[in-house]
């Protein structure tokens, strides 16, 4: 009480006693998606590319060439400046009442999907491998999921299944790979459990940020081999795009598409010598 703590975030004092070292304006300052997404994948449309989709839907330039391999992913917002060191804090400080307010973001970014998904549906963090748990002490998609369940008035129509995906091995960083390097650098790297509840259900898969795309769509394949119906997608925050360029041309005149396509390449008219 005399000697206040800082906000973690901005550094200034903070005047009211809480579990979660982060001030009132921080907070309030992580406001949600407030410009035109993918209706697909929710990565941000740039106008030559915004285009309406069967049901009016506006899709970017890669989901109008070919669906995902999972049937919606959503966000709660940009994964950058504050909401970036909030997440941050829960990932690697340790920080877990940030858990509850990640929750309560991932939890309206759950709401957007519930005129889609069925009466029941089976939620399934994004696991971390035993090894990164063991350090970590905890998996933070499985603790926002939980606090998240805990926000919903209809709680009772999500089946949370912690255990029924498993990373059977450490995958090298991301950073630096190329769209057909990460695939590759996380194929087999996740396996089904509990065949009994995802077999026929519909899935939502959770986890705290989607950056590439790499590794939800990986685990939704796992999931969709395993028997899911249907898999959907809910991070409190993605990493959106800052420029125009979707499509990466390589010098034999294809296309790279993202992670969460079912196939990494693809020809694009009018590439060769371009």
């Amino acid at each position: 009480m005399l000697f206040p703590s800082d906000c973690r975030i901005c550094g200034e004092p903070l005047v009211k006693v809480s579990r979660l070292p982060v001030c009132r304006s921080c907070l309030d300052a992580m406001g949600p998606l407030d410009e035109g997404v993918c209706s697909l994948c929710g990565e941000r449309l740039f106008s030559p590319y915004v285009m309406a989709g069967a049901q009016g839907e506006l899709r970017c330039g890669l989901c109008r060439r070919i669906e995902p391999v999972f049937a919606r992913a959503v966000a709660y917002g940009s994964y950058e400046s504050r909401l970036r060191e909030l997440i941050h804090l829960l990932k690697f400080d340790g920080v877990r009442p940030a858990a509850a307010v990640l929750g309560r973001m991932l939890a309206e970014a759950i709401a957007t999907l519930e005129a889609e998904i069925p009466e029941s549906v089976v939620v399934i963090p994004v696991p971390l491998h035993r090894s990164k748990l063991w350090q970590r002490g905890f998996n933070q998609a499985e603790l926002i999921a939980r606090a998240a369940l805990k926000k919903n008035p209809r709680r009772d129509r999500f089946n949370l299944c912690a255990g029924a995906l498993v990373r059977t091995r450490e995958t090298t960083s991301q950073i630096g790979l190329t769209r057909h390097q990460r695939r590759e650098n996380l194929r087999g790297a996740f396996a089904s459990k509990q065949a009994a509840v995802i077999k026929g259900n519909e899935v939502l898969l959770v986890d705290d940020v989607l950056t590439t795309g790499a590794t939800v769509a990986e685990c939704a394949r796992v999931l969709l081999r395993a028997g899911a119906s249907k898999v959907w997608v809910a991070t409190v925050a993605r990493t959106l795009k800052i420029a125009s360029h979707e499509v990466d041309i390589r010098s034999d005149g294809s296309a790279e598409l993202d992670e969460f396509y079912p196939g990494n390449m693809a020809p694009l008219a009018g590439a060769a010598g371009g």
